[in-house]
């Protein structure tokens, strides 16, 4: 079991109050995803539930029981730093062995768990390995095996893929998620990156200043965008948001649309505007566009790779309405 709930957690440090009142279930099992620009908390609300800071004031659950002034090492969870930490002189099936070895697990129940990761991890031909004889991902995969055999009640990952190239990033990524779906164990899991976040997660917390600013599935963020804030943060390019007299059309402050949902055309449309730079990226190509009439900041567009567009060409726009999202003087959603 796996259920952790936070009940009016705060947390500062001297007169800063970094995380105001916040309440949050995570059930048992699920993936959450902690995502926000940096110094938005969430590595902080990840220390805070794994007891490496202490909460101001407020109560953490796990499964029930009071955790609030509960020490690390009882309260059932594993943590997966950013760094791997990883022991140079030890071999890696002794890295694995290390939290089990000073807990006081007998040695073959040891061997069976080391086993056990190392097979779900395929770290099975690397386990008489040393750290620096292994690649950056193999070296987190080390690490989260480590996690892995302490058999928690939930993993704690703090933004575990930060230190690896891109490509490693996406096969990392996928393997973090294979992972959840083979142990089944309630994961939590912070990031600055968006992406991560819409394709890992089953639930999402964005955070902003310490505060909630929505809770739900990565579909429901993205369709339905509480405010300015979530709408354009998440989504990968993001949203466009979009003000002055076009949005005033629409009776709002703002209107914001996303790039997938706004067609092109060359010879008319709702909205017309001047190309700029375009990124041809093969399949895609992202076309920002001078619109007129729509504010500063120009708009993204996705369109297909083969579109013949020119930087200074006259380009017409036409949104899908029905994918329209307005915006009060607040940015809250209407």
């Amino acid at each position: 079991m796996g259920r952790i709930t936070l009940d009016q957690v705060t947390k500062s440090f001297g007169e800063v109050n970094v995380i105001p009142p916040l309440d949050l279930t995570i059930e048992d099992g699920e993936f959450v995803v902690f995502v926000g620009p940096s110094g938005c908390g969430k590595s902080t609300l990840l220390r805070l539930i794994a007891g490496l800071e202490d909460v101001s004031s407020g109560q953490i659950r796990i499964d029930g029981a009071d955790a609030t002034d509960m020490p690390p090492a009882r309260r059932g969870l594993a943590m997966v730093f950013q760094s791997y930490a990883l022991y140079p002189h030890m071999s890696v099936r002794k890295n694995i062995a290390f939290p089990m070895k000073m807990a006081g697990v007998p040695e073959d129940e040891q061997k069976r768990r080391i086993d056990s990761a190392a097979k779900a991890l395929n770290l099975t031909d690397y386990l008489d390995r040393r750290p620096g004889q292994l690649s950056g991902g193999q070296r987190q995969r080390v690490a989260i095996g480590r996690a892995i055999v302490r058999e928690p009640q939930a993993f704690l990952f703090d933004e575990p893929l930060s230190n690896l190239d891109a490509a490693l990033r996406v096969n990392m990524r996928l393997e973090i998620m294979e992972l959840h779906k083979s142990l089944a164990t309630t994961m939590i899991y912070v990031t600055h990156d968006q992406v991560e976040a819409m394709t890992m997660a089953d639930k999402i917390v964005v955070l902003r200043a310490g505060n909630i600013e929505q809770v739900g599935s990565p579909l429901e963020l993205y369709r339905e965008p509480r405010n300015e804030f979530v709408a354009s943060f998440i989504g990968s390019p993001k949203m466009n948001l979009i003000r002055g007299e076009v949005a005033r059309t629409y009776g709002a402050q703002s209107i914001g649309i996303r790039p997938e949902h706004i067609a092109v055309s060359t010879d008319e449309g709702l909205w017309h505007g001047t190309v700029g730079v375009a990124e041809h990226l093969g399949s895609d190509t992202f076309v920002h566009v001078h619109g007129h009439g729509m504010g500063s900041e120009p708009l993204t567009v996705r369109v297909d790779g083969e579109l013949p567009v020119r930087h200074g060409d006259r380009i017409f726009l036409t949104p899908d309405t029905e994918k329209l999202h307005r915006f009060d003087a607040q940015g809250l959603r209407l």
